[in-house]
């Protein structure tokens, strides 16, 4: 039986209640150079290697050097993200942390369900998502006061609530999300004027990048993320990892 989701830290509670205002208007440089002050190496950038979070590691290098780096590496990435991760480690002197999933549900889940479960159903996804990345943050995020994310509120009609400071009640810790006002053109100005690397698929028309069976590439006319999880409707396409409210 999974343990139930830890309550946040009252301290917590209180610094996010002080200092979201404060930040909501913050630069990104200023709001890392805020998690550097307050939290150092109890912060950890959670990356999935897609420009946003490419743009977040160049500026945390600057800003907040002391914030770890972590991924979830699903078992099913596309080649070129982990080519990317093999490009972060060596350009930034960095430790990518690497959690996968329970071996033991992988198995279970291919083994009983197949090996493309996920496009039965809504359900079916949830729970392959569930397994993969979902269980995975959770041993990430165990032993962090935060996480810094590259969300945008931009991005899609899921993301458009996105605060520059939350409280993650579901793991009990705080949430940054210094790029949550940048538009798409501010993240490539930024990758271009900065020679920041950013991964291959972009390229192909992947602005938003997961697992290799669930993403694909867009169409001109179609929002950032209309290429992740293709089959189901816009407001269903999150994994779990970032809960809409």
């Amino acid at each position: 039986m999974s343990s139930p989701p830890p309550h946040p830290a009252p301290a917590q509670a209180l610094l996010a209640e002080a200092e979201a205002a404060n930040l909501r208007t913050a630069s990104a440089e200023q709001v890392l150079a805020w998690a550097e002050r307050r939290l150092g190496a109890n912060a950890a950038i959670a990356s999935s290697f897609g420009v946003e979070d490419m743009v977040l590691i160049d500026l945390a290098r600057q800003h907040a050097p002391s914030l770890r780096i972590f991924t979830l590496d699903t078992g099913r990435l596309p080649p070129e993200t982990y080519e990317l991760i093999e490009v972060v480690r060596k350009r930034y002197g960095v430790t990518v942390e690497t959690y996968f999933p329970e071996r033991e549900q992988v198995e279970t889940l291919e083994s009983t369900k197949g090996y493309f479960s996920f496009r039965q159903s809504l359900e079916a996804r949830k729970e392959c998502c569930a397994i993969r990345k979902v269980a995975p943050l959770r041993r990430a995020l165990s032993h962090r006061e935060a996480w810094v994310t590259g969300l945008r509120r931009e991005q899609s009609i899921t993301r458009t609530a996105v605060e520059t400071l939350e409280l993650d009640g579901a793991h009990g810790l705080l949430k940054l999300n210094p790029l949550a006002a940048w538009s798409t053109r501010d993240i490539w100005t930024y990758v271009r004027t900065q020679g920041v690397p950013y991964n291959a698929l972009h390229d192909r028309g992947y602005p938003s990048i997961g697992c290799a069976p669930c993403t694909r590439a867009v169409k001109p006319y179609e929002d950032e993320r209309a290429g992740r999880w293709w089959w189901e409707s816009a407001d269903k396409r999150e994994c779990g990892l970032h809960p809409v409210r």
